[in-house]
């Protein structure tokens, strides 16, 4: 996740909003079944507020999700805020869960959704070989990701925090993470930003944020770099983990295709703009990052201000 220059009018806020991401930068592998389009209360309103879209061009990749009646959706379900499945009533919740629902309302007519539970170094494969239709994952967007996938957005904007065990000291900016042996999240921004904080840190990588947080706690690495959103809610959840500092990067997250598919970017970002423009992703915040970070939804990023996603 590294991010470039989208207003960051509430880092914090956003940070928080990707916390039910937990999934953020790791994720483990399985096929979820389908979930169904809403969750009932605020989840039902963003739904009958959502737009369809009134043509979708003959052929393209659009037409055939119609057809087929259900959005592939490479995700997560262990992401607190972004993107989580809740034991109770099956549902998946969260900022990247209701986008994934919405955007699946404007192409077929209704929200529905099947997430396949993708790790970040499988991401790729999953979108090239057609196994899911798009990525809702906090998928941070860089020029060398761009190489292999196309992204529409971005579409929020986070940041990286180190994490450390409650009480460790000595650890309190990336320069502190000199000659430490430093965890982050297999195929993530993570692992350059700490290379050039700390060229001479140690990291040892793990495929999911849970794998990475227990890492930690067995004392398998000093520290634990991670988006922030996904931190917060980690720590909140568990009080053996704790945030040093502020965001040393930020991140553009952006919505995974298919390379090449030009025809359905533009499809894509057209129904974020539409959405912006509505309020529908204020009230998407609103009923998941919103939830623990007070204020107004901040603006969100531009729309092909990443690079990578020009």
């Amino acid at each position: 996740m590294v991010r470039t220059l989208v207003p960051r009018r509430t880092a914090v806020a956003a940070v928080a909003a990707l916390s039910l991401t937990g999934l953020a930068a790791c994720s483990g592998d399985g096929t979820d079944p389908a979930v169904p389009g809403a969750g009932g209360g605020a989840k039902d309103d963003l739904v009958a507020a959502a737009p369809v879209a009134a043509n979708l061009p003959a052929g393209s990749t659009m037409e055939k999700i119609k057809k087929r009646g259900q959005l592939l959706v490479g995700g997560s379900l262990d992401a607190p805020l972004l993107s989580q499945q809740n034991p109770a009533t099956k549902q998946v919740e969260g900022l990247d869960a209701d986008f994934g629902r919405l955007l699946a309302k404007y192409i077929i007519g209704k929200p529905n959704v099947k997430i396949v539970n993708s790790a970040s170094e499988t991401r790729e494969a999953l979108l090239s070989n057609g196994t899911v239709d798009v990525v809702f994952q906090t998928y941070s967007i860089t020029p060398e990701r761009a190489r292999q996938v196309a992204f529409a957005g971005p579409y929020y904007s986070s940041g990286l925090v180190i994490a450390t065990k409650k009480g460790a000291a000595g650890i309190t900016s990336p320069a502190d993470l000199k000659g430490r042996t430093v965890i982050a999240g297999a195929n993530t921004p993570a692992i350059p930003a700490i290379k050039k904080a700390a060229p001479d840190a140690k990291i040892v990588t793990f495929g999911s944020d849970p794998e990475c947080v227990q890492a930690l706690k067995q004392g398998r690495g000093d520290a634990y770099v991670q988006d922030e959103a996904v931190l917060l809610a980690t720590a909140k959840q568990d009080p053996s983990v704790q945030i040093q500092g502020k965001p040393f990067t930020s991140d553009p997250y952006g919505i995974g295709l298919k390379h090449g598919d030009a025809q359905m970017k533009q499809f894509v970002n057209d129904w974020l703009k539409q959405i912006q423009a509505s309020g529908l992703w204020a009230k998407v915040w609103k009923n998941s990052i919103g939830t623990v970070v007070p204020g107004e939804a901040p603006q969100p990023p531009a729309i092909g201000s990443a690079p990578g996603s020009e």
